[in-house]
């Protein structure tokens, strides 16, 4: 390379120090699979480490050639950077890209960020749409004078530091204090063959990229680390040539992750599916890492989604590889299947939750100590889904285990939480007063350690509301439903808009219970209003506005009841969940306020629907099925299909029957139901002959051969 000019005298150019940057290519360090809700392979942890000592930095490089430009005012030869033939010398097509690439990266950026600036920020968006723009020449200061010079990231054209746009098309005008005066170049037809090209070919750009945008998200500027981890991704794709990169997969988690946390989790979808593209398992265990590491950030993010199914078959997968990779008996296995059994759990797929977890305890009790803290968590969990499958016994043993544990490794706020469960299981068996002790003892740990008016300790006032009005006390489930909600309305700083959505919903089912509905109703009104229609949530507010829906129905608020029950059918029907239980619910529900609404036909539509969830989910047997074929009965007599309705009626009362006895008062009813149908219709109560070995098959109390009754 030829020397450099600088105020006359010829200096050799030092090529090291031109061509080597401060950001150097790193190493990879593993960390957990499932360190955080969006898990990141450690074999893809990259750091970008500082320059030496005795290197100048980027921004002493870059001012040096800034300066070079705009120093000598007197007409000097080190003014001349241009050629006769209008070209660029290598001086400002090399020097300036690989030593101010960095560094012009972030101030294009800065630019198109442009606070209160509008002509400026037009410009911005002109030059990386290829629009020509022109820059007036200024005499102030370096400053501007490096403003002039900066090149050419994303574009061919220049802007100036008033932003104005040039009105000829095709070319970029660039006046500058003595020399280069009325410079004209025609802008790159093809932004891929310019300058941007250049810029992203340097592969000490993307980790500095990255790292940039990785410390804007640590500062909560998500929209400027969007810009950063986009250009980093770029760049690592020039760089990476077509082969499997794992930087550029790298850079994709972290564009989707920013992506989620903007709440765009469909724009995160894409962009982790195609780095599920790119590693190839067979090139080594980070390869697969990575992969694993897309697959459960993409079931992460179908679940913001509400999309369960989905979800958890990415995280199924991710699984798979992980064991493939790792085996089957590393901890970070049983981290993953206890991430997974915890998803289950909350899809409500409890047996599959118990399995994950009991392989989870497995593993850890195998690979650590007695009480580890692994240990320790897997049976919290365990403790949770027993308690939810009935199992109560069950629960209370697994949660002991794990408050000793947590004794013992000085975890005393962890303890308390471990107590409201255990509180929650007595609750449950009815043990009150062990119960109301356990829940006091929380609350005095937590009282102590977060402070009287934290969201935990109004979280164990809503349980002991809870615990008083089933006891009958409503006196003193009014005084802890009241206490709750000073804490939920004036909330500490910190404190989540969801956790206290949460805390009104809980709350306003025990008003419900004391017959207090419009306070009810109030409370899921705040509740939704925090929620604000978030992405991530659509199951949630789904619940919350199907209750929203039952209360206006009892108060007799029918339009209300039919929008609420309709927007929270949409939501189900968008998140997947068009096949559970409570689904089929919320059409009965649905259906129930048409009726009062006097749409027959469609409150027929729903009932049937609901009437085929319910089937699947419960079977033809379950009391929520039977009062389905009960309102679709009513609903058929009330359109003119009395077949129809005496043939469901009959298949009601016959099970009534069978499951509550002749004597019930529900079976006299419906019984009178079915007998006013086949008056009208002109017919007779058909009877299925049943022998002798069926009727005793029904029976749930049978002799036994020495006289005992069997249940």
């Amino acid at each position: 390379m030829p020397g450099i000019i600088v105020d006359g005298i010829v200096t050799e150019e030092a090529p090291n120090e031109v061509n080597s940057s401060q950001n150097k290519d790193n190493s990879s360090a593993p960390r957990s699979p499932v360190a955080s809700k969006s898990m990141h392979s450690e074999a893809l942890e990259m750091h970008v480490e500082g320059s030496g000592a005795g290197e100048p930095s980027i921004e002493q490089l870059y001012n040096n050639v800034c300066e070079m430009e705009s120093s000598s005012e007197g007409g000097s030869p080190s003014r001349e950077s241009f050629g006769s033939d209008g070209e660029e010398s290598r001086i400002d097509s090399e020097l300036r890209h690989l030593v101010a690439g960095e560094m012009e990266a972030m101030k294009v950026i800065e630019e198109e960020e442009g606070e209160g600036s509008g002509t400026a920020a037009n410009a911005v968006t002109a030059a990386e749409n290829g629009t020509p723009v022109k820059a007036l020449s200024s005499n102030s200061s370096k400053k501007s004078s490096k403003k002039a010079a900066k090149s050419q990231l994303e574009s061919e054209s220049s802007v100036g530091p008033n932003g104005k746009a040039s009105t000829e098309e095709g070319e970029t005008e660039v006046s500058k204090p003595g020399s280069r005066v009325g410079r004209r170049r025609k802008a790159s037809p093809n932004p891929q063959n310019g300058t941007e090209d250049a810029g992203l070919n340097n592969p000490d750009l993307g980790p500095f990229l990255l790292k940039h945008a990785r410390d804007l998200i640590a500062s909560d500027n998500p929209r400027r680390a969007l810009k950063y981890a986009l250009r980093a991704t770029k760049s690592f794709e020039k760089c990476a040539g077509g082969k499997p990169s794992l930087n550029l997969v790298m850079s994709l988690h972290v564009v989707a992750a920013i992506y989620c946390n903007l709440g765009k989790y469909d724009e995160a979808v894409p962009v982790l599916q195609r780095s599920l593209e790119i590693p190839v398992i067979e090139e080594g265990q980070e390869h697969a890492l990575a992969k694993f590491s897309g697959c459960m950030q993409l079931g992460d993010t179908y679940g913001m989604l509400g999309q369960t199914a989905l979800s958890l078959q990415w995280y199924a997968a991710g699984l798979e590889i992980q064991k493939q990779t790792l085996g089957e008996q590393d901890p970070r296995v049983g981290e993953t299947c206890r991430y997974l059994a915890e998803a289950h759990v909350q899809a409500l797929q409890l047996d599959e939750a118990q399995r994950l977890c009991q392989m989870a305890l497995d593993i850890h009790r195998e690979n650590g100590e007695p009480a580890s803290l692994e240990e320790t968590a897997d049976r919290r969990l365990m403790g949770l889904i027993c308690d939810t499958k009935g199992d109560h016994e069950a629960a209370l043993e697994h949660l002991v285990m794990a408050s000793m544990a947590m004794v013992a490794n000085g975890q005393e706020t962890e303890v308390a939480s471990v107590d409201c469960s255990i509180g929650d299981i007595y609750l449950s068996l009815g043990r009150y007063d062990e119960a109301v002790f356990s829940y006091q003892k929380a609350l005095t740990v937590f009282k102590t350690s977060k402070g009287e008016n934290h969201a935990t300790v109004a979280s164990v006032f809503v349980r002991l509301a809870d615990l008083y009005n089933k006891t009958g006390k409503l006196r003193e489930s009014k005084s802890y439903c009241e206490n709750a909600l000073k804490i939920y309305q004036k909330p500490i700083p910190g404190t989540s808009l969801e956790e206290i959505a949460t805390g009104l919903t809980d709350v306003s089912a025990i008003y419900e219970t004391m017959n207090e509905h419009e306070q009810a109703l109030k409370l899921l009104q705040k509740a939704l209003k925090m929620y604000n229609n978030s992405a991530g949530q659509q199951s949630t507010i789904a619940g919350i506005e199907a209750q929203m829906g039952v209360l206006h129905y009892i108060l007799g608020n029918y339009g209300e009841a039919y929008d609420s029950f309709k927007s929270a059918i949409a939501k189900l029907r968008t998140c997947g969940e068009k096949k559970t239980a409570f689904f089929g619910v919320a059409l009965n529900q649905m259906g129930l306020a048409c009726v009062q609404r006097y749409s027959i036909n469609e409150a027929a539509e729903l009932f049937e629907e609901a009437r085929a969830v319910l089937e699947q989910e419960y079977g033809p047997y379950h009391p929520d099925t039977l009062g389905v074929y009960s309102n679709l009965a009513g609903t058929y007599d009330a359109m003119g299909r009395l077949d129809e309705a005496i043939e469901i009626l009959e298949h009601v009362v016959g099970m009534r029957e069978e499951k509550l006895g002749t004597a019930n008062p529900d079976v006299d009813d419906e019984k009178r139901r079915l007998a006013e149908l086949l008056k009208e219709a002109g017919r007779g109560r058909s009877r299925k002959a049943k022998s002798l070995e069926n009727l005793l098959e029904t029976n749930p109390y049978t002799v036994t051969k020495r006289g005992t009754v069997a249940a």
